[in-house]
């Protein structure tokens, strides 16, 4: 049996609207991502588990793991019955890349179990196809930092779509999940179709110094400097109290917070693991909203993509 997991991912980072993507790992050891199993079968199976899985789709064919193995059904032209299942540890429409989640586990698991030894160029460019179906357009920033692991840069270079920065090791990042759904296309909606010239420099400011920060290892200046022009002032009224929130934790020792992705996850950095636990119980305690909700203190996951058990 083949059995891949594929983190969580933080999309946008705050300062890189679409294009900034990192890839997130509990310091506990929890597996914040949805895994994949293949194995043959005499007739094809899809089994759906985990906490998130009466979430999907009734319809098979509009859930994405049935789509991925579409394609390679239809690539390979092998009838090979599969039975295929989905652990969806992952809330939909939560801004943690759910959703690039289970098409990097499917498509990573599909092309070992096909052995199609399909390139890494390959492999991303299904994996943004498929994204694609989801948000209506293609979208690199949650698929790439899943699949590759680490803080990636979306280039869309016809070579190399995405390129690997460096990360601040000693920063912790906390995520935290209301337990609520906020779907992309909403979030996506909210943002105007054109900026004035003031906002477009400022965001190029913020994005290249901040780029500049992590390579000349200057940490305070790159913090300085993750301040999203472009989705977060559009998106305030979509995340329950989040100025307050924000407020709040920047005052317990937070050095940013921002939006995760589309929402309503939100991520804050800080550099002492004492600080990291008051933020989490903080937010545990104001900011989500039902059981199902969850706050984790994180590093940055250098692996991404891997297979595990057996």
């Amino acid at each position: 049996m083949i059995k891949i997991y594929a983190p969580a991912s933080i999309g946008n980072v705050g300062v890189g609207f679409d294009i900034l993507g990192a890839a997130i790992t509990p310091i506990d050891g929890t597996l914040l991502g949805d895994c994949v199993s293949i194995q043959s079968s005499k007739t094809f199976q899809l089994h759906n588990h985990g906490n998130f899985s009466t979430q999907l789709p009734g319809d098979i064919k509009k859930n994405i793991t049935w789509q991925a193995w579409n394609w390679f059904n239809k690539k390979t032209k092998k009838k090979t019955p599969v039975s295929i299942t989905l652990k969806k540890n992952m809330p939909i429409g939560s801004g943690l890349g759910s959703s690039a989640s289970s098409i990097v586990a499917s498509v990573l698991a599909l092309n070992k179990f096909y052995k199609t030894n399909l390139t890494q160029r390959e492999l991303i460019n299904i994996m943004g196809r498929l994204e694609g179906f989801i948000s209506g357009s293609v979208h690199y920033d949650n698929v790439a930092p899943c699949y590759l692991g680490g803080l990636q840069l979306v280039t869309n270079d016809l070579f190399h779509k995405t390129q690997s920065l460096p990360v601040f090791k000693n920063w912790l990042w906390i995520i935290a999940w209301p337990g609520i759904a906020l779907p992309t296309s909403v979030s996506r909606n909210l943002l105007p179709q054109k900026y004035n010239k003031d906002i477009c420099i400022t965001n190029s400011r913020n994005l290249s110094t901040f780029i500049h920060a992590l390579h000349s290892n200057q940490p305070e200046l790159a913090i300085r400097f993750m301040t999203d022009v472009l989705a977060e002032p559009y998106r305030i009224p979509l995340i329950p109290q989040f100025l307050n929130t924000k407020n709040a934790i920047m005052q317990l020792g937070a050095l940013t917070c921002s939006i995760s992705g589309s929402g309503p996850t939100i991520f804050s950095i800080c550099l002492d693991i004492g600080v990291a636990k008051k933020i989490k119980k903080w937010l545990e305690v104001n900011f989500i909203k039902n059981e199902q909700g969850f706050v984790h203190i994180c590093t940055i996951d250098q692996l991404g993509a891997r297979r595990i058990g057996s």
